[in-house]
C-alpha cells in the first residue's frame, strides 16, 4: 500500500469555483480576494485580513508592520519552520531564540524576560502543529516591556486557546494555505490584525507599496509583489466554506492514529495542553524515546511505502545560521531533543482509516523487530 505523506482536500465545489473566475475578466485583485478575505476575518474573530502570496510573505509584512530595522531583536523559537526567522532577517534585525516546552514543542514563555534587551522589538509566536502557543503570559510580557506580538499562525488555523481563535490574540498573526496545510490556496498565506493602520499598510506592501489613493503607477513606499491571484482567492474561499468538515476530518484522522498507538512505549503520542481547547490538526507528530530510534523508523517505514518525515530540525543549528549567529548544538537542549527525536506520521483529511491501520501495524512491527535486534 502505497500512502502519500499529506494530500489536499479537493472537490468539485472548488474546481468550480476555480473555473468561474477564468470565466470573468478578474484574474487578480479582483472580488474573490475581497471575499476569501472577509471569510478569514470573520473565521479568526478579526477585524481585518488581508490576502498574500505565501505565509512568508505574510511574516515579512508582519516584521515590517512592527518597525523592525537594523540590528533590532525579535524573540522567537527555533523548532519551527525556517521562515519564521528569515522574516526578521530580510528587513536585517536579529532572530533571538529562545527554548519551547518540551511536550508541546512551543515556545516555553518561562525562557523570555532572560533574552530581552535594550534591541528587542517585537515576539514571534509559532503555534507549532496546530496547537497554539500560551498566549497569555507571553502577551504579559510584551505589555511589560512594550513588544509587538505576532502570531505564526501558519499551520493552526481554527485552533483556540482559551476558547479565543489564534489569529486574533496578537497585533497581527499570519495564516499560510501551501497543499498540506488544513485549507489550501496551492501557494498562499493571510494576514489578519486589529489595526486598521497595519491592514492599510499590507495591503500598500504587498501591491509594490501603492495605496489605495494612489493614481496609476504611482507608489507610495517601497514595496513587494506578494498579490495572491483571483484562482488561488476563489480556491480558498471555496475551502472556507468547508473549514468546519476540514478540521473535523483531520481531527477523526489524528484520532485514529491516537487510538492504534497505545501501548508503544518507545514512543509518545502528540500532547494536548488543557489551555488548548481546539487542536487544529496540522500534522500528526510523535516523539520517539531518541534520535537513533527515530532514524530508525524512519528508515523502516520508508521501506515499507511509509513516508515519514522529522519535524523539525532547528533553525539555530541550520548551517547558515549557526555562520552567521554563532549558534552551537547544546544551546537550546528542548529544542534540539524535539529536532532529534520527533517524527512526523502520514496525514491528512483524506486519509482513510484504511491507510492509518496499515501504517499503525507496520509502526508496530517495525518497532518490535527494533526491539529484537536491541
Amino acid at each position: 500500500m502505497q500512502i502519500p505523506m499529506s494530500s489536499p482536500d479537493i472537490t468539485q465545489a472548488e474546481i468550480d469555483a476555480v473555473n468561474e473566475v477564468l470565466n470573468t475578466r478578474w484574474l487578480s485583485i479582483g472580488p474573490k480576494i475581497d471575499d476569501f478575505e472577509k471569510a478569514v476575518a470573520g473565521y479568526a474573530h478579526c477585524k481585518h485580513a488581508a490576502g498574500v502570496n505565501s505565509g512568508t510573505s505574510g511574516l515579512h509584512l508582519a516584521v515590517i508592520a512592527a518597525g523592525i530595522q537594523d540590528g533590532d531583536e525579535v524573540i522567537t523559537p527555533s523548532f519551527s519552520f525556517i521562515a519564521s526567522a528569515n522574516c526578521v532577517l530580510y528587513e536585517r534585525g536579529k532572530p533571538v531564540f529562545v527554548d519551547i516546552d518540551p511536550q508541546t514543542g512551543n515556545m516555553d514563555p518561562a525562557q523570555i524576560e532572560a533574552a530581552i534587551t535594550e534591541r528587542t522589538r517585537a515576539i514571534i509566536v509559532v503555534h507549532a502543529f496546530g496547537q497554539p502557543a500560551d498566549m497569555d503570559p507571553i502577551l504579559q510580557i510584551a505589555r511589560k516591556h512594550n513588544l509587538y506580538v505576532i502570531e505564526d499562525a501558519c499551520e493552526a488555523i481554527g485552533a483556540e486557546y482559551k476558547g479565543k481563535r489564534v489569529g486574533s490574540l496578537s497585533d497581527a498573526a499570519v495564516f499560510a494555505f501551501y497543499p498540506n496545510k488544513q485549507i489550501t490556496t496551492g501557494e498562499g498565506g493571510m494576514i489578519t490584525t486589529n489595526h486598521e493602520s497595519w491592514d492599510h499598510l499590507f495591503r500598500s506592501l504587498r501591491n509594490q507599496g501603492r495605496d489605495v489613493f494612489n493614481a496609476w503607477l504611482n507608489h507610495t513606499r517601497l514595496g513587494y509583489n506578494y498579490r495572491l491571484d483571483e484562482m488561488s482567492a476563489a480556491l480558498g474561499l471555496a475551502q472556507m466554506h468547508r473549514i468546519d468538515e476540514l478540521l473535523a476530518k483531520r481531527a477523526r484522522v489524528a484520532g485514529w492514529y491516537n487510538e492504534r498507538l497505545d501501548g508503544i512505549d518507545e514512543i509518545a503520542k502528540p500532547f494536548i495542553a488543557e489551555t488548548t481547547t481546539r487542536m487544529s490538526w496540522f500534522v500528526y507528530v510523535i516523539r520517539c524515546r531518541n534520535g537513533e530510534l527515530r532514524n530508525q523508523l524512519l528508515q523502516d517505514l520508508q521501506e515499507q511505502g511509509i513516508p515519514s518525515r522529522p519535524y523539525f530540525t532547528p533553525i539555530h543549528l541550520q548551517p547558515f545560521y549557526q555562520e552567521k549567529f554563532g549558534w552551537r548544538r547544546g544551546d537550546l537542549p528542548n529544542t534540539e531533543k524535539a529536532g532529534d527525536s520527533f517524527l512526523a506520521l502520514p496525514f491528512s483529511s483524506v486519509m482513510s482509516e484504511a491507510q492509518v491501520d496499515y501504517v499503525c501495524q507496520t509502526l508496530h512491527n517495525v518497532v518490535r523487530a527494533i526491539r529484537v535486534w536491541n
